[in-house]
C-alpha cells in the first residue's frame, strides 16, 4: 500500500549547503592550502551525499522512493524536496488516460461474429501497487480491458428481439457494468477505472448485409403490429360512436364490410382511391 515518504524542503538544504561550505573556507583558509584542499574534498563529500537526495515533482506526479531497494514511501506533492539519500525514485504519472482498445471480432451471445471496441478512462490512485504489483501497469490496464471487452460481448446479444432482454446496444447497461468488471480486474494495480465506453459495435462484414435484412424484416413486422393495433382501436371506436349516437343501425353482414374496408383503407401502405356509388341512371 502507498505511504508517505519522509521529505524536507530541498531549498532548505541548499542553504545548509552554502553554509556549510562557507564555513569550511572560513575554518581552513587561516591554515593554508593543505587544509583548503582537504575542506574542499571533505565539503564536495558532504554536497555529494546531500545532493544524491534532491527531487523534483510535478504537478500530477508522484515520486515512488525506494532505498536499497526496500520502498520508503511516495512524495506525490509538487515541488523541490530532498529525501533519504542514495536512494532510487520512479516517477509515476496521477494524471486521468484513456486508452482505446483494438477492434475485436466475437462471437455475441447469440453466436454471431461482432466487431467490438471501446475506450476505458483511468488514473494511478495508489502508486505503490501500480510500481510493485504488476510489471506494467499500462500494459496490464490494455490486456484487462481486451479481455473485459471480450467477456461483456459473448454475454449480450448484439440486439435483443425481446424487450426485457439487455443488448449491447443498450449503451449506459452496458457501460455500467463493463466498468465494474474492469474495476475488479485492475485493482490489484493501484488504478481506478473512471469510465469506459462502447466505441464501436458492429455486425461482422460477412454477416452483415444478412442481419441488415433481418433488421429491416423485423422493423416492418413490429410497424404492421403497431398498425394493426391502431387500426382495430380505430374501428372498434367508429362502431361504437355510430351505435352510441344512433347514426345507422348496422346489421352483422355490414358491419363486417365496414369493418374489412376500414381495415383496408387504414392498414394499407398506399393511397387508397374511394368508389362513390351514386346509384342507378336510368329508373
Amino acid at each position: 500500500m502507498e505511504t508517505r515518504a519522509f521529505r524536507l524542503p530541498g531549498f532548505v538544504f541548499v542553504a545548509l549547503l552554502l553554509v556549510v561550505a562557507g564555513a569550511a573556507w572560513g575554518v581552513a583558509f587561516p591554515f593554508g592550502p593543505e587544509a583548503l584542499a582537504v575542506a574542499g574534498g571533505v565539503v564536495v563529500v558532504i554536497i555529494a551525499v546531500v545532493a544524491s537526495g534532491f527531487i523534483v515533482v510535478n504537478p500530477n506526479e508522484a515520486s515512488v522512493v525506494q532505498f536499497f531497494g526496500r520502498y520508503v514511501g511516495t512524495v506525490s506533492d509538487a515541488g523541490f524536496y530532498w529525501v533519504v539519500p542514495f536512494s532510487a525514485r520512479q516517477k509515476v504519472s496521477l494524471r486521468v488516460r484513456n486508452f482505446e482498445t483494438a477492434k475485436l471480432k466475437v462471437n455475441d451471445a447469440d453466436g454471431n461474429p461482432v466487431d467490438i471496441a471501446a475506450v476505458v478512462v483511468y488514473r494511478v490512485v495508489d502508486t505503490a501497487q501500480a510500481s510493485f504489483g504488476v510489471d506494467n501497469y499500462e500494459e496490464y490496464v490494455a490486456i484487462q480491458s481486451e479481455a473485459a471487452v471480450r467477456h461483456l460481448a459473448t454475454s449480450y446479444p448484439y440486439d435483443a428481439h425481446e424487450e426485457e432482454r439487455a443488448s449491447l446496444r443498450d449503451g449506459a447497461h452496458v457501460a455500467e457494468e463493463l466498468t465494474a468488471e474492469l474495476r475488479e480486474r485492475i485493482s490489484l494495480a493501484g488504478v481506478e477505472v473512471l469510465e469506459t465506453r462502447i466505441t464501436h459495435l458492429a455486425y461482422a462484414p460477412e454477416i452483415a448485409q444478412a442481419m441488415l435484412v433481418r433488421q429491416q424484416a423485423t422493423a416492418v413486422v413490429a410497424a404492421r403490429s403497431r398498425i394493426v393495433e391502431g387500426a382495430v382501436g380505430m374501428v372498434q371506436l367508429a362502431l361504437g360512436r355510430l351505435r352510441d349516437e344512433g347514426v345507422v343501425e348496422l346489421d352483422e353482414e355490414r358491419k363486417a364490410a365496414m369493418v374489412s374496408n376500414l381495415l383496408v383503407v387504414l392498414c394499407g401502405d398506399r393511397a387508397v382511391q374511394p368508389v362513390v356509388n351514386t346509384g342507378s341512371l336510368y329508373a
